[in-house]
């Protein structure tokens, strides 16, 4: 976490980025790098949800927002705060939208990283905490039917065969 709030605060010195969240799993990711940048910024939510799949989507799930942000991104340098990044489905969704409201850059910071499941490629993931293998994680936000988000730390979860 550290670490990467010393590159954004590097990256970013003299600019004042706006770190855009998605609800709800990364608001612990977030709260912990937004005191680990040592810069002004500011911070906003968005909320997603996937629903049903198609022929148009190539049997992927469909992405509408609940949620938009409340600030006006218009020349800013966002930061979108990810708890994983899988697919990369949704972060496309999401990138292709703000880029739209013609932001000053977009880059990608996530906690969790699985590359080898990528199904769109060029997305702006800038920074990066772990890479790790398929499987599930509770705590530190992540969840399991809404449970386990308290958690301080990560944990794998186990199923039992």
């Amino acid at each position: 976490m550290r670490e990467i709030g010393r590159e954004i605060t590097s990256d970013y010195d003299g600019r004042e980025p706006l770190l855009v969240a998605a609800l709800k799993a990364s608001v612990v990711y977030l709260a912990d790098l937004s005191r680990a940048i040592r810069i002004p910024h500011g911070i906003d939510f968005v909320e997603l949800a996937s629903y049903g799949t198609d022929a148009d989507t190539g049997g992927h799930a469909r992405i509408r927002f609940l949620k938009d942000l409340d600030s006006e991104i218009t020349g800013r340098h966002v930061i979108i705060v990810e708890d994983v990044i899988d697919t990369g489905l949704t972060l496309n969704y999401l990138c292709r939208t703000l880029r739209l409201r013609d932001p000053a850059s977009l880059a990608a910071a996530t906690l969790l990283d699985r590359p080898y499941r990528r199904l769109v490629d060029d997305l702006p993931v800038r920074y990066v905490g772990f890479t790790v293998p398929d499987e599930l994680f509770v705590g530190y936000g992540f969840d399991l039917r809404e449970r386990y988000r308290n958690l301080p730390d990560l944990h794998v979860l186990r199923t039992q065969s």
